[in-house]
């Protein structure tokens, strides 16, 4: 199962769950404070994934790896190139 189907399922079995509470539509005669508070629940869910994605994103890049090698030949990289330049009478 890709990551894609996982997440489909689990929106729709949120949003059917949501539907049943906040529609009545299995007359589960269910008190009026679980429709109030389902009511607004798509919004915290979307503010709640928005979060998380941010903090995720946040973690991802704070913990990013460095690569001293591939930085070390890029440098020499550079200075080829620079030394190539000077060469062909570039003047920096």
């Amino acid at each position: 199962m890709t990551k894609l189907v996982e997440w489909l399922v689990g929106v729709t079995v949120i949003l059917v769950a949501w539907a049943v509470v906040s529609f009545d539509l299995l007359e589960l005669r269910l008190p009026d404070t679980y429709r109030e508070v389902a009511w607004p629940m798509p919004l915290y869910l979307l503010v709640s994934f928005g979060c998380y994605s941010l903090a995720t994103v946040g973690y991802r890049v704070a913990t990013f790896n460095d690569c001293d090698e591939a930085a070390r030949e890029l440098q020499e990289q550079i200075k080829e190139a620079k030394e190539d330049l000077r060469k062909k009478g570039l003047k920096m």
